[in-house]
């Protein structure tokens, strides 16, 4: 029989025993009991119960901030564009009888680019000029014949009038007084005849006139001229080709000044005016630029819901090209707002952007913000008070009403 398994046995119940049944004396053999005696009356607080609650708070890092007056600015992506572009076309049917000018090439305004062959259209000139000296010759003798019949109306009047009176006195027949009368008549259809010459005169002096004026135009469409200064974006017509009323003789661009042409969107526009200063970096190492705002629409894109709006900048030496991709910044009104780092912006749970920050007993509370401007820096935002203790580190760790324990950075931006 073995006897060691009872023994454990034996022991292992009195130890359940004591531990359970006697759990006092057991403590105080064990010098516990002060410990037990310590521990408070039910319902009531632990020791130490605000030491444990401290020791439980969420430590975190802010930062001190005090808003200042900053300029604010509107930041668009857009693209550079001529100043003008037209595509010079000709207005008549002829053959090009002058060497192309090359793209590229400078012209000035009222330049030739086109010289079209003139055909018969000088001949057609001077038949039209003939003509109106023709008219022209035929307006004196018409001029005669209106105060030739005029002066016979007059007499013809005075010797009815003689007869008229003669008759009433006796010394006249009936006969003579008619007589009198038919000629009057005849004067004054030899006169009317004689103004509607006169008239035909003078409208074939008109016709003459407008003949001549459109073999002048006819003549002047033979020289096809640079609109305005600028640059040749295509070759022109080749010499001994055919151009049509319509046919592209070459594109002329303007580019000096440029224009930047970016698009606003609604929330942004509001602090856009015309007028204002406008800065642009170009991309591909075209640099900075500076001008004004000249136009923006009082219309929006149906589809983007954006405004379009265009910058004025000098362009002397033709370095911007057309076309050219460019960050525009368009100044506004200043605004105070306050430069966080970006990492201490963060969402409710709404999803709206802002801050945490810690109040007087360091309760955190979630203030929304909106960015005015992004800097290597930090951020500006707006929508802050005055003085703000911004939660810097740890924000994504604490909501808002908990109390932590701020520990206070230096900021040097």
């Amino acid at each position: 029989m073995r006897i060691f398994p009872i023994i454990a046995a034996v022991v292992l119940a009195a130890f359940l025993y004591m531990a359970i049944l006697e759990r006092p004396t057991l403590m105080g053999f064990f010098g516990a009991g002060d410990a037990v005696a310590a521990q408070p009356a039910e319902g009531g607080p632990p020791p130490n119960a605000e030491k444990t609650l401290a020791e439980k708070r969420v430590k975190v890092v802010v930062e001190a901030l005090t808003a200042q007056n900053i300029d604010s600015a509107v930041l668009l992506r857009g693209q550079t564009a001529a100043a003008r572009q037209v595509d010079v076309r000709s207005e008549t049917s002829a053959t090009v009888i002058s060497a192309p000018l090359r793209k590229g090439s400078r012209i000035e305004a009222g330049q030739i680019m086109c010289k079209l062959d003139e055909g018969t259209r000088s001949a057609a000139l001077a038949q039209a000029l003939a003509q109106a000296s023709e008219a022209q010759s035929r307006v004196p003798e018409a001029e005669a014949r209106v105060q030739e019949a005029q002066a016979l109306l007059e007499e013809a009047k005075i010797n009815q009038n003689a007869s008229s009176r003669l008759s009433e006195g006796g010394f006249a027949s009936t006969t003579r007084v008619a007589s009198s009368d038919a000629a009057v008549a005849s004067a004054r259809a030899a006169v009317s005849s004689a103004e509607s010459g006169l008239r035909a005169a003078l409208s074939g002096i008109e016709t003459a006139q407008a003949a001549i004026a459109v073999a002048q135009t006819e003549m002047n469409r033979l020289e096809i001229k640079a609109p305005f200064s600028g640059l040749l974006e295509s070759d022109t017509a080749e010499l001994g080709s055919l151009l049509q009323a319509g046919a592209l003789c070459g594109t002329v661009i303007q580019l000096n000044p440029i224009k930047l042409i970016g698009y606003v969107p609604e929330t942004s526009v509001s602090h856009v005016q015309v007028g204002a200063m406008a800065g642009a970096r170009l991309t591909a190492g075209g640099g900075d630029v500076q001008g004004r705002v000249t136009f923006l629409s009082r219309s929006a894109d149906p589809l983007t819901r954006t405004f379009l709006t265009e910058i004025e900048v000098p362009n002397p030496d033709l370095a911007i090209r057309d076309g050219q991709t460019a960050e525009i910044l368009i100044a506004s009104d200043g605004a105070k707002a306050h430069l966080v780092p970006q990492s201490a912006l963060t969402l409710d749970d709404e999803g709206a952007l802002g801050l945490r920050l810690v109040d007087a007993d360091n309760i955190v509370k979630f203030n929304a913000v909106e960015i005015v401007r992004d800097t290597p820096e930090g951020v500006w935002v707006t929508g802050l008070p005055q003085q703000a203790t911004v939660i810097v580190v740890g924000q994504e760790y604490v909501v808002e009403g908990v109390q932590v324990i701020p520990t206070l950075r230096e900021t040097s931006r």
